[in-house]
């Protein structure tokens, strides 16, 4: 595939992906994150990476691990997107250590994630996509665990009860300045 072939692909997939997030999210209530989402994958730093490496079945950071070792579009678009929870890692009292993410972050990583089973999935995406990709990956593992709690919650909600509601009741409870991190961890029992 020419250059310019994988680059209109690789715009395309980002477009789609921008696309579903913004839905995902604005149905959520979080609409400038909905509009600002990964505006950074049109940068250089990720652009170009991202572009060399298109595959159209998963990221491109995933194939420039696998040759390099690392991935320069990957170090640069978590680190400046804070939806993703390798931002929220710091050194504390010498040690490194992951920091809870606030609750407008989950939320737009939950957007973040089922678009982009979506777009890669396509046809065999299923409510349950999210969670299981979650599940493999051991994000939660890394993560601060109330955020790996609730971000498995949430994930659970679509599962079980599809977007349209989890969306809904996201969406109400922050109308309602109900925390989600208390929420979710009060009603652990309930699903």
């Amino acid at each position: 595939m020419s250059i310019f072939h994988r680059t209109f692909a690789h715009l395309k997939t980002v477009h789609t992906h921008r696309k579903l997030v913004r839905q995902n999210c604005f149905a959520c209530g979080l609409y400038k994150q909905g509009l600002l989402h990964d505006l950074s994958k049109y940068g250089l730093s990720e652009l170009l990476p991202s572009t060399h490496y298109f595959q159209g079945y998963r990221s491109p950071y995933v194939k420039e691990k696998k040759v390099k070792g690392y991935s320069l579009g990957w170090l640069h678009h978590k680190g400046h997107n804070k939806h993703h929870w390798e931002y929220w890692w710091d050194i504390i009292g010498g040690n490194w250590k992951p920091i809870m993410m606030p609750e407008e972050y989950v939320v737009e990583s939950l957007c973040d994630r089922i678009a982009a089973c979506k777009v890669y999935q396509k046809d065999q995406y299923k409510n349950s996509s999210a969670y299981e990709y979650f599940q493999m990956s051991n994000d939660g593992r890394y993560m601060h665990p109330c955020t790996a709690t609730l971000m498995t919650r949430l994930l659970e909600s679509i599962r079980d009860h599809g977007e349209a509601f989890t969306f809904k009741q996201i969406k109400n409870l922050r109308k309602q300045n109900i925390s989600l991190y208390e929420y979710y961890h009060a009603n652990e029992n309930d699903s």
